[in-house]
């Protein structure tokens, strides 16, 4: 039986711990990403230049009219010139996501091997569970992190046995955050709806609507680095997903590329930060934008952050623009495609940039 080398990578963490000075070569970023990593802490004190929108929903809902259409028009905005931004007064409390950061802090401190219990096996097709990047690309390039994968909502779609059971808490912190997560995608797609001229409800039925769309939340870990000049915790993408939302532990990292330079997002206390993905960036044509982003790493601090990806159903629907957004001066920019087909045409794409030259 021949076992792929690839699939016996270690978890980084392990790597991290094991006092290692310099990391293995299938870290190191080529020498063009290279030139633009930077020390995270510096960056993020930087106060010249573009920064990420921060987005108050407090009056998202508001009776006054007046109000509710300022609150409305700066999301609008934001998911137009960024796609992007920091949400706050959100309406998720602060004390359930302290939890559900809480309960995965705990379940990473677990030893390796208690995590282990819990492994997915790409290789198989099996994605839910604890796993770490494969080399599968051309490149054969490793990403400085471990994760933990699974799908939260809908909830007769969950497969609660891959769930951790530690600590005892996880799966009720993480099925309530799941939950009112939902209720605010609807209310964000709702006015990015109106922000094209669409019917509040048009995005959603789009997407999937509450039976179909998914969401999946991805636990990322990234442990200390010894050079984290020279490796990156995710390497530069766009989501696929309609919308994503994630928090964080309040360590830096996240970098957008914006304007033809990497901007490094500020923490912002009690923030959500949202971006819009692929799925809605092809269904308004690209008026709202998926920003290309990455995650960098440090040698003082672990980062963690947990990003809920809601995906429409992957064969069901056929993403394309939407016809109202169209026009003879504003032709589609992305030929009809399935969600499944989506993303395997960015994976093609993605082998492609980096096959060695003949």
């Amino acid at each position: 039986m021949v076992t792929s080398v690839a699939a016996e990578a270690p978890r980084v963490e392990m790597l991290a711990s094991s006092g290692i000075n310099a990391i293995p070569k299938e870290y190191v970023r080529p020498q063009e990403e290279l030139n633009s990593i930077g020390n995270v802490f510096e960056e993020e004190k930087k106060e010249e230049g573009p920064q990420v929108p921060t987005i108050d929903l407090k009056e998202i809902d508001s009776a006054d009219n007046g109000v509710r259409e300022k609150c409305r028009e700066e999301l609008i905005k934001a998911a137009k010139e960024w796609g992007v931004m920091h949400l706050v007064n959100h309406g998720i409390s602060d004390d359930l996501t302290a939890c559900v950061k809480k309960a995965g802090e705990t379940f990473f401190n677990l030893p390796v091997e208690e995590k282990e219990k819990y492994a997915n096996d790409q290789a198989s097709g099996k994605i839910q569970g604890y796993g770490s990047k494969l080399a599968n690309n051309a490149s054969g390039q490793l990403e400085w992190e471990d994760y933990f994968f699974h799908l939260i909502f809908p909830e007769d779609k969950r497969d609660l046995s891959i769930w951790p059971k530690t600590p005892s808490d996880y799966i009720e912190a993480t099925s309530e955050y799941a939950k009112q997560l939902r209720g605010l995608a609807t209310k964000i797609m709702g006015v990015l709806s109106l922000g094209l001229g669409l019917e509040e409800g048009r995005l959603e039925k789009e997407v999937g609507g509450l039976d179909e769309l998914l969401l999946q939340m991805k636990i990322n870990y990234y442990p200390k680095c010894p050079q984290p000049e020279l490796a990156l915790g995710v390497e530069a993408h766009t989501d696929v997903s309609s919308l994503t939302f994630i928090l964080h532990n309040m360590v830096p990292g996240l970098q957008l590329f914006y304007e033809g330079k990497w901007v490094t997002a500020k923490c912002v206390p009690n923030s959500i930060i949202m971006h819009v993905g692929d799925t809605i960036e092809i269904l308004s044509n690209g008026k709202y934008k998926s920003i290309l982003h990455r995650g960098l790493v440090n040698k003082e601090k672990v980062r963690i952050s947990w990003a809920v990806f809601c995906e429409p159903p992957k064969e069901k629907i056929i993403l394309k623009p939407l016809p109202e957004v169209l026009s003879e001066a504003e032709p589609p920019l992305f030929p009809p495609r399935t969600f499944a087909q989506h993303i395997q045409h960015k994976l093609f794409r993605k082998t492609q940039d980096i096959a060695p030259a003949k």
